[in-house]
């Protein structure tokens, strides 16, 4: 069974809709995935409609945005009840201060003199969760940068760049204890990727109800996934492989990293 735990649909920062990442999916030979498009649940009706169709199982997720010390941090969350009022309310703080930090990172390019408006990266959004890679992709289209890429450093909007602008997350324990509280399942996503996540966090995370780190990621070299497939061993932690597939923006990979049978049922059993 090939399972995927971690991929994206236009309802956030992914370049295809819902159904069509499920179809692709199942292209790729995908037998269970998780949509976990960032901070809404957004796209799971059109998913699951599709999957039903493909004959693949769905699972329904999402991507918190978390931030500690001043670090994005990303928390994968599954099989959570998508009503429970503390984590919608959570999730729609998180989007509200994605909108505003958009538009204040629209404002500084537009002082940077790249003729960007706030229209142009809400028509690419398509009424998605508007994110960071909708402004580069802006910024492509404008020629400001030659690709998206490109624009996730210090001279445009990567993190501490000209552009950027810092926005409200909550600390990833939090949001682990919201998933948890909404029934849920918690894994820590990408951890080697960008700012290297200190092993004393992801025990601390471990302590207070985390249920997974996802070490087999496309941004994880070799090394990095030995380190954390021990560190799981040693917290009791699942170990968990995803694509992290955003459609045009990664390259179409789905199915190219998995999870094992046994880690994904020990994952749904282990939930709140």
């Amino acid at each position: 069974m090939r399972i995927d735990l971690h991929s994206h649909s236009d309802a956030s920062d992914g370049t295809s809709p819902p159904a069509e990442v499920v179809r692709r999916a199942r292209a790729a030979g995908v037998d269970v995935l998780a949509l976990t498009d960032h901070d809404t649940t957004a796209g799971h009706a059109a998913a699951e409609r599709a999957a039903r169709e493909a004959g693949l199982r769905l699972v329904p997720g999402m991507e918190m945005s978390c931030r500690r010390d001043g670090h994005s941090v990303h928390l994968l969350a599954y099989w959570f009840d998508p009503g429970d009022e503390a984590l919608v309310r959570e999730c729609e703080l998180i989007r509200q201060a994605r909108d505003g930090r958009a538009e204040a990172m629209v404002g500084r390019l537009a002082e940077l003199g790249v003729p960007i408006t706030m229209d142009m990266v809400t028509a690419v959004a398509g009424g998605g969760v508007v994110g960071r890679p909708h402004i580069a992709r802006v910024l492509a289209e404008l020629g400001a940068v030659a690709t998206p890429a490109d624009a996730f450093t210090p001279e445009w909007i990567g993190t501490g760049g000209r552009a950027h602008v810092i926005r409200y997350a909550p600390d990833p324990a939090r949001a682990v204890a919201l998933v948890r509280a909404a029934g849920g399942a918690a894994v820590l996503a990408h951890p080697r990727r960008g700012h290297l996540m200190p092993d004393a966090w992801i025990a601390e995370l471990a302590g207070s109800g985390l249920s997974g780190v996802e070490a087999d990621h496309p941004d994880h070299d070799a090394e990095a996934r030995a380190h954390l497939r021990g560190l799981a061993a040693d917290l009791g932690l699942v170990v968990t492989g995803s694509s992290d597939d955003h459609g045009n923006l990664t390259g179409h990979r789905l199915g190219s990293e998995t999870t094992t049978e046994e880690a994904y049922e020990t994952l749904r059993a282990g939930r709140a």
